[in-house]
C-alpha cells in the first residue's frame, strides 16, 4: 500500500522507518521548523525541522517528499492527494485531521497512540501515565476519528510498568511496539482479516505539558514528586532553587516510610551515602542523586555535596 506518514517527534521514527521497509511511502508529513523545546536562542541559528522531517530526509533523500505545512489547508490537501495514497498513519503528529483530509485515503487513516485507551487520550499519554503512576500502560493501533482518540481499535499491547520508568525510557519502548504493531495491522488491512473493536470502558484525557510544569512544589508527598521527575525526563525537565540559583533535579528515589514531621518541605536533611541527599517532603523524603546548576555539567549526589559548602540545612525553594 501507499502510506502517508504522518509525525513529528522522534518515538515516531521507527514507525516510519519499519513502515518503509514493508510498503511504499508516498510522503512524510510534519509539523513546520520549530525553535521550541529545541534549545538555543534564535541568535546562532534558525528554526530546526522536526525529529521525523529530519529523518526522512536522511534515509529517503528526495525520492520521499517530506512535507511540513503549517495548516492543512485546501493547498495542502490538493498536493497529498497528487500523491495519490491509500492510507494515512499518524503517530505523535500534532495536528487534528478534518474530515476533507481523511477523504482523501480510500483506506482511511489509522493512529499508534502510547496509552491503554480510552484512558490518557490527548497530547503527553507517556507522561501521564507517570503522574499516575499507573501500573501498566500500552500501546494502541485505532482508526482515526473525527473526535480525538475516539476511534475503533485494531491492536493493543500491554506493558507492565516497574514504576521507576522516566518518558524518555517510556517512549523508547513504546516506539519499539508501535513501530512492529503498525506494521502488522497495515498487513492485516491489506488482506482484508482487520476487525477493529470499540473501545471500552471510561475515558480520561491528558493535557500538555508546559516549561513551567517542571517547577517542584516541596509540599507535595514523596511519591508524587519522584513521578514528577521521572514524567518530565528529559523535557521540560524538573527544578528547584537553592539559595537563589536554578537546580536541576534529574534523577532521584522517593523515600515515603520516612516521617519528618518537624521539617520544612524543601530542607536538606543530609546525605545518605547510600541513597542521595536527603530532601524533606509534604510527606516522606526524596533521596536527589543527579542534579545540576543551570549552564553547568550534571554532577552525582556525592560530587555535588562535595562542592557545596553548608548543604545540610539549606531550604529548596519554589
Amino acid at each position: 500500500m501507499r502510506v502517508l506518514f504522518a509525525g513529528s517527534p522522534g518515538i515516531a521514527i521507527p514507525a516510519m522507518m519499519e513502515i518503509a521497509a514493508h510498503h511504499e511511502l508516498a510522503a512524510v508529513l510534519t509539523n513546520p521548523p520549530s525553535e521550541q523545546g529545541r534549545g538555543g536562542t534564535g541568535k546562532n541559528r534558525g528554526p530546526l525541522p522536526t525529529e521525523v522531517a529530519q529523518a526522512a530526509k536522511e534515509a529517503f533523500g528526495a525520492s520521499v517528499p517530506v512535507i511540513e505545512p503549517e495548516k492543512l489547508d485546501a493547498a495542502v490537501r490538493e498536493r497529498i492527494a497528487s500523491f495519490q495514497p491509500d492510507i494515512l498513519v499518524s503517530f505523535a503528529y500534532g495536528k487534528i485531521f478534518g474530515p476533507k483530509f481523511l477523504a482523501l485515503f480510500p483506506r482511511g487513516g489509522l493512529n499508534i497512540h502510547p496509552s491503554l485507551l480510552p484512558r490518557h487520550r490527548g497530547s503527553s499519554p507517556i507522561q501521564q501515565t507517570i503522574l499516575d503512576r499507573d501500573t501498566e500502560t500500552g500501546v494502541c493501533v485505532q482508526a482515526l476519528a473525527p473526535e480525538m482518540d475516539t476511534g475503533d481499535l485494531y491492536l493493543v499491547e500491554r506493558i507492565p510498568l516497574s514504576q521507576r520508568e522516566t518518558a524518555a525510557n517510556l517512549s523508547e519502548i513504546c516506539a519499539s511496539l508501535g513501530a512492529r504493531m503498525i506494521v502488522d495491522v497495515l498487513a492485516s488491512i491489506e488482506a482484508g482479516t482487520a476487525q477493529p473493536k470499540p473501545q471500552i470502558g471510561d475515558a480520561s484525557y491528558c493535557r500538555k505539558i508546559s516549561k513551567e510544569d517542571g517547577l517542584l512544589d516541596w509540599s507535595l508527598d514523596c511519591l508524587t514528586l519522584d513521578a514528577r521527575i521521572r514524567a518530565f525526563d528529559p523535557w521540560p525537565g524538573t527544578y528547584t532553587f537553592l539559595a537563589g540559583q536554578r537546580l536541576n533535579i534529574l534523577e532521584a528515589i522517593p523515600m515515603p516510610d520516612i516521617r519528618l514531621p518537624n521539617s520544612v518541605p524543601g530542607t536538606i536533611i543530609g546525605l545518605d551515602k547510600a541513597k542521595g541527599i536527603i530532601v524533606a517532603t509534604g510527606q516522606g523524603a526524596l533521596a536527589l542523586r543527579r542534579l545540576q546548576f543551570a549552564t553547568r555539567k550534571a554532577l552525582s549526589y556525592k560530587e555535588f555535596s562535595n562542592g557545596v559548602r553548608n548543604l545540610e540545612g539549606s531550604v529548596l525553594t519554589s
